[in-house]
């Protein structure tokens, strides 16, 4: 009764729903009891958004959902509201629009570290949070110094792209899954659970797992 269920989440650092639900699947972990081994994949939600961003959030959501940047801003009031409500506070005045294929490069690298649970908390909280630009390199690579992973080796990997494919193998297997949307959790090989669900949904699925397993061994 005490194996590990594997959780494999594919999810966007730049995605306010991808951050709630990790605090409500974190939840629903501790209400389950079930030791849980995760592994991040990487999912982008803007590819094509430029390096250099210039334009603020609102406009950006504003174009994107065809409303006015006033509209946009109510928007980003009631996703701070939301994510109040999951123990988090989103700074949407700080925050900085950032193209997220570097970021997903740095996880793949702290997992080969054992670091990348760690690594995409820190990135969630400096995009969402901490207004910090996780679309540059020297940025990303603070951020990773602050986990404990090495500044100059991560530069270096970065510059290399070492790890890119890794980025579009799990975007190939998101496509395979039928994946359209993130947040999307696969427990255990078996069971999907889509979207930022209520941290009893996630234990239940979990609680399930755990349960099946027992009585396969």
């Amino acid at each position: 009764m005490t194996d590990t269920i594997k959780v494999d989440i594919w999810s966007d650092i730049a995605c306010p729903f991808c951050y709630i639900g990790k605090r409500k699947f974190e939840a629903g972990v501790a209400a389950s009891g079930v030791p849980v081994e995760v592994v991040y994949h990487s999912y982008e939600l803007a590819p094509d958004a430029p390096e250099d961003v210039t334009e603020s959030h609102a406009q950006l959501l504003a174009k994107k959902m065809r409303v006015s940047v006033p509209q946009a801003r109510l928007m980003e009031q009631q996703l701070t509201d939301t994510a109040r409500s999951a123990g988090l506070e989103f700074d949407y005045e700080q925050l900085k629009p950032a193209n997220t294929l570097k970021a997903h490069q740095v996880l793949h690298y702290a997992k080969m570290h054992g670091k990348q649970v760690e690594m995409k908390e820190r990135l969630m909280r400096a995009y969402f949070t901490d207004g910090r630009d996780i679309g540059k390199l020297d940025e990303l690579a603070e951020l990773a110094a602050e986990i404990g992973l090495d500044r100059d080796d991560l530069v270096r990997v970065l510059e290399t792209g070492r790890y890119l494919e890794e980025v579009e193998a799990d975007i190939r297997q998101a496509q395979a899954y039928g994946i359209r949307g993130v947040p999307f959790f696969v427990i255990d090989g078996k069971y999907g659970v889509s979207g930022a669900q209520e941290p009893a949904a996630f234990a239940q699925a979990l609680t399930q797992a755990r349960d099946e397993k027992a009585v396969a061994s």
